[in-house]
């Protein structure tokens, strides 16, 4: 390959879904002449794993090709193509490089274990002269602001919430220019369809508590209504704990979680909203609940692939079990108790659970039938919308008594569904029996 006279950039598109407060993308275009998107729609992405489930089941794929037809449209507003390939990035990248004359590649910082694979043998195929560009593009508090370093990161979140959030900034939005329309490809391939990546369109569930569809414009129409038009921000903390319906909680979590919505971006909206409307319990909630999600975060650079592996980062050794007919009765919602398996049928046809159900479901699995936390956290994995790394294998170490919970904790499921389900009508719209 020749050197190009230009400065031409490869944004390769990550979980960060998004052109509004994208450091890569904002990144890429200030200091290039040209630049082009990329997303790899990875085969690995859809293939069973070790569990036997489906890497990635069909809820999430269908919201991600939304978030991608959504994203190619938002970038040719800034005269900026994507090209979405179903290929691995090894066997691709360098092919992009020469037939676009590829002088630097811009991606997100990622740490844990398969994307540090995939990155690294990427890295292996491609031409020396290509300069690469990582930055941390997921995080509320980024890293290079914190008074201490990821591997001084606190075991117990209080201790970490208290030592950041009144000492570090937020930083401002970034927006990215525009580029010049010559920037735009005369032509890119089609993004494939659900059927082409081997799935059938599930069916709509008018009962859904996430109806919502993925991508960056419905990211930002969910923060008008959630936040200005409902006013449902103001009282997030009484009702965050609710398991029927589109407003008991925000549902931000699903954008958040492939990019499409950056927690900078919810952050400075409730300070828009405090703004006008006051501050409140509920309004700092949200803002607690983002700082979790950095936690997370945070505990995975520091403890690497322990957060994958059954003692978890605090080395406890467990009588774990690996009995496939209490592994199945818990994903099909046939087990002895009606909670658990009407959250296990919501999941099950929608591909969302609250955050109450979550818990209750995995305490179950791991503490009270005593099975290997790893497979429930896989099963979450492949089913949910909102599924990221960090948080799902930070939380259910959490439950599993392997994490940051300092109290090892055992949740009542029974005591559970009296309090948050009082008149039973959770488990009947799920189980769709007459339950008393």
């Amino acid at each position: 390959m020749q050197q190009s006279s230009k400065k031409t950039s490869l944004v390769w598109f990550g979980n960060d879904l998004r052109t509004v407060d994208n450091y890569v993308l904002n990144a890429a275009v200030e200091s290039s002449e040209k630049v082009i998107g990329v997303y790899f729609l990875n085969p690995k992405f859809f293939i069973p794993t070790k569990y036997g489930f489906k890497k990635t089941a069909v809820f999430r794929v269908q919201f991600l090709l939304e978030t991608l037809e959504d994203l190619k449209q938002q970038l040719q507003h800034l005269n900026i193509s994507l090209i979405v390939l179903h290929k691995t990035p090894e066997n691709s990248l360098n092919k992009l490089i020469s037939e676009y004359e590829i002088t630097s590649v811009y991606r997100q910082n990622e740490w844990t274990t398969e994307e540090k694979k995939t990155y690294q043998s990427s890295l292996n195929t491609t031409s020396e002269i290509v300069d690469f560009k990582s930055y941390y593009n997921q995080f509320l508090y980024h890293p290079e602001d914190l008074h201490f370093e990821a591997k001084d990161t606190p075991r117990v979140f209080t201790h970490f919430r208290k030592a950041i959030e009144k000492s570090v900034k937020i930083r401002p939005l970034v927006v990215p220019k525009q580029m010049p329309k010559e920037n735009l490809l005369e032509k890119t391939p089609d993004i494939p369809s659900l059927e082409y990546l081997g799935y059938q369109t599930p069916h709509e569930i008018p009962e859904s508590a996430f109806p919502f569809k993925g991508g960056e414009t419905q990211a930002n129409q969910r923060i008008e209504s959630y936040i200005f038009k409902s006013k449902s921000l103001g009282i997030y903390k009484k009702t965050r704990n609710g398991l029927i319906g589109i407003n008991y909680s925000s549902k931000f979590s699903a954008w958040l979680a492939n990019g499409s919505l950056s927690p900078r971006t919810i952050y400075w909206n409730v300070k828009k909203f405090e703004a006008t409307y006051g501050s409140n319990d509920s309004t700092y909630w949200m803002i607690f609940e983002l700082i979790w999600r950095d936690y997370f975060k945070y505990i995975s650079l520091k403890h690497g692939s322990h957060i994958f592996k059954i003692r978890g980062i605090l080395e406890k050794t467990y009588d774990w079990n690996l009995d496939t007919s209490l592994v199945n009765q818990w994903i099909n919602g046939t087990t002895s108790n009606d909670f658990v398996n009407a959250n296990m049928s919501e999941l099950q046809k929608t591909g969302w659970m609250s955050n109450r159900g979550r818990q209750n479901v995995a305490s179950y699995f791991s503490k009270t039938l005593q099975l290997d936390w790893r497979i429930g956290a896989a099963y979450f994995e492949s089913l949910l919308i909102d599924y990221d790394v960090h948080s799902n294998y930070g939380n259910w170490m959490y439950v599993s008594g392997v994490g940051n919970d300092p109290r090892n904790r055992t949740f009542n499921v029974k005591l559970q569904a009296e309090r948050y389900d009082s008149n039973g009508a959770y488990r009947k719209k799920w189980l769709q029996t007459k339950l008393f």
